[in-house]
């Protein structure tokens, strides 16, 4: 006698109750993680779902397992991003453009927000995603700095500071001013923008890499 979430026909592919539980399991993380972030009870996944938590388990034996197979979709949104601010003519519009798109993907959906402030080492199509992005994000760097627009100092690590800032904003105001990260946004475009004062050092890839590794771990809010 099979289990429910077992797979027929020799193990190549779900059964059809067990693939609708792990649509059902996505459609659920999805809603709740947009909400609440990605902190939130697997328990309560699995409730939202209709499902026990031993079924998610058998899907998604890790939290990182279940938000790659959540935000796969649209962390490639993320990257394609990118490639679109690199086929606008004008290189400052296209960075401005960029850096306000990926911010308001932040505040449509907070987990979201949480991933992009996150690395997530064992999945692989989140950070093949997130590479693609980093890579691409330092040619708009290049073409913005070309055009005489943008700050000469300005590192991609700024961008992930960008990106934990307005996390927090998002984070604290979300409920209350949901709107408010756009003008911290506005105060940081005006920063970037040439030509400028000088800035402290800033931080090195590794120490980002290591903070982004600190928050994955940080406690539940």
């Amino acid at each position: 006698m099979t289990s429910p979430d077992t797979d027929d026909d020799g193990g190549t592919g779900l059964r059809a109750d067990a693939a609708r539980n792990r649509e059902q399991i996505i459609l659920a993380a999805r809603r709740i993680f947009a909400e609440r972030g990605l902190e939130v009870p697997i328990e309560q996944i699995a409730r939202q779902a209709g499902v026990g938590v031993a079924t998610l388990y058998r899907r998604f034996p890790t939290r990182t397992d279940l938000v790659a197979a959540v935000f796969a979709c649209k962390m490639g949104a993320y990257a394609d991003a990118v490639d679109q601010a690199l086929a606008e003519p004008d290189p400052w519009h296209g960075f401005c453009g960029y850096l306000e798109r990926v911010c308001q993907m932040q505040a449509d959906d907070r987990g979201f927000a949480d991933v992009l402030t996150l690395t997530f080492p064992t999945a692989r199509p989140l950070q093949a995603e997130r590479d693609r992005a980093y890579h691409r994000f330092v040619e708009l760097i290049d073409r913005a700095k070309a055009a005489g627009k943008l700050r000469s100092d300005f590192v991609p690590e700024d961008h992930i500071l960008l990106l934990m800032a307005t996390a927090g904003v998002i984070n604290a105001t979300g409920d209350t001013a949901p709107d408010a990260w756009k003008r911290l946004l506005a105060y940081l475009i005006q920063a970037f923008a040439a030509p400028a004062g000088d800035l402290p050092e800033p931080p090195t890839p590794h120490q980002m890499y290591r903070a982004l590794l600190r928050l994955k771990h940080a406690p539940p809010r």
